[in-house]
């Protein structure tokens, strides 16, 4: 392990972070909300000082490789919250250390479950903090260190390997700094449009920047306590369109300018098809508790999206919807948004993967001297890819079985148990039952949060960063 390289990489990290504090402050001024200015300054203040003493040290080796991307990423996105949930407590507003980790974990993981009952009457610097998280750890915090600095030595698309989600990732131009900053480019360019569709709306510029952090990252957090219930159709039409669009792979808007028909990828084909055949299904279920053919198919459009591209937010409360709408949201909560996108889940194309997996096995197993190489997009699949999904995907089912045994020591029902930890580790936010959309986490005890605390930190890292934490061979010298 260069452990000289990942402390300096972490300096980086708490340097961008005391900046970005700067902008919740700046919100806190603006409000007179002079309290939470200066707790913002000074966390702000303790961080970049911090940063800037780790960014001191000199590494003999500039060279890094996925030991060490695995390492700094988890390292990075565990400072991050630490640092980020000192304002809630120091503010008042979450005075229990685990709650107030939780909620920010929540927040720069996407996920968007909250421990807290109401969030109208939170200081507004705190509400711009707590949104702008989702914003932040939507591209990710390294994707945006990679853009911002020349880094040299070593392969730093390890860096953006560990930390995006996805079977894999490409470079889109030749350097990994250009790729970088061609995705934050896109993602910037997104959330602006979509602040001016709010503000179109009737929306508040405030509220419309929350949103659009929000949906951007697909997180979910809310400045309303029915989350988007007391919102227009248009608006609601909105946040729908956008929540999907954030869901597909970021390399599709970018292919989209050079050719497009290698745009339209097969997981994007898919994921739109999913979206559409689960929008009908739950529209003909739920027509005749909204008796209007527009209302159901708006409802529909909005959680279905909301779903399954690990947005959590909510127009109404799903939880009363009947069980088959339910079970399908529940199902597009495992599968998630497109690779390479700011959403959560299994993603699309790792499912696309495995039925092509399945399928080539099945005719090996009836023909066995035939040859059935697994195609996406016209390009084998080699088997590093196929090895790498189904490592995954054993991690992940562990993972959410023993997590799921764990939090049931708290004595809720089954249905609470399981869709807080699919909510959790998938990167969701609401569940059903005491975790539904009008719920929310804080009736856990704190083990059970750290537990959810981890799932979420590993669902939004792809599960290996943060198992290899606890690989010995990690952290020996080389």
């Amino acid at each position: 392990m260069n452990y000289a390289i990942v402390f300096r990489l972490l300096g980086y990290v708490m340097l961008i972070e005391g900046a970005l504090l700067l902008l919740p402050a700046a919100a806190s001024w603006i409000y007179g909300e002079w309290f939470v200015l200066g707790v913002f300054l000074i966390t702000a203040a303790v961080s970049a000082a911090i940063g800037y003493a780790l960014r001191g040290i000199k590494p003999k080796s500039k060279m890094f490789y996925m030991r060490e991307g695995f390492a700094a990423t988890s390292l990075s996105w565990i400072v991050i919250s630490i640092v980020g949930a000192v304002p809630f407590v120091v503010a008042g507003c979450i005075p229990n250390p685990v709650d107030a980790l939780f909620e920010t974990v929540s927040g720069f993981t996407t996920t968007g479950a909250s421990i807290l009952p109401g969030v109208e009457d939170l200081p507004k610097g705190i509400l711009f903090w707590r949104s702008f998280t989702h914003w932040i750890g939507g591209m990710g915090v390294l994707v945006f260190l990679l853009s911002l600095l020349p880094l040299t030595g070593g392969s730093h698309v390890n860096l953006m390997k560990a930390e995006s989600p996805g079977p894999q990732v490409d470079k889109l131009v030749p350097k990994v700094q250009s790729t970088a900053k061609i995705l934050y480019g896109i993602y910037f360019a997104l959330t602006v449009l979509e602040v001016v569709f709010l503000l179109l709306g009737g929306m508040p510029l405030f509220e419309s920047m929350l949103t659009a952090f929000g949906t951007a990252g697909t997180g979910g957090f809310g400045f309303k306590n029915d989350s988007f219930t007391s919102f227009s159709p248009y608006i609601q039409w909105v946040v729908t369109i956008f929540m999907i669009l954030f869901g597909v792979n970021f390399n599709a808007y970018f292919l989209l300018l050079r050719k497009f028909n290698r745009a339209i990828s097969e997981e994007v084909r898919g994921y739109f098809a999913i979206i559409l055949v689960a929008i009908g299904i739950i529209t003909a279920n739920i027509y005749s508790l909204y008796n209007s053919f527009g209302e159901a198919v708006r409802q529909a459009a909005f959680q279905v999206g909301s779903i399954i591209t690990t947005t959590g937010f909510s127009s109404c409360d799903f939880d009363l919807w009947p069980t088959l709408s339910k079970e399908i949201l529940v199902v597009l909560m495992f599968i998630g948004a497109c690779a390479g996108s700011t959403g959560g889940g299994i993603k699309v194309s790792r499912l696309l993967i495995l039925g092509k997996t399945l399928g080539k096995e099945l005719k090996q197993a009836l023909h066995p001297q035939v040859v059935a190489p697994v195609r996406m997009d016209g390009k084998l699949l080699n088997h590093e890819t196929i090895r790498t999904t189904n490592v995954f995907m054993g991690a992940y089912f562990f993972i959410f079985v023993v997590s799921f045994l764990l939090i049931s020591l708290d004595g809720f029902d089954m249905v609470t148990n399981f869709t807080a930890i699919a909510a959790t580790l998938n990167n969701i936010g609401p569940g059903l039952a005491q975790v539904g959309p009008m719920m929310n986490f804080g009736s856990f005890t704190n083990p059970a949060k750290l537990v959810m605390i981890f799932d979420m930190l590993a669902g939004r890292l792809e599960i290996f960063p943060m198992l290899v934490l606890f690989l010995p061979d990690t952290w020996r010298r080389f």
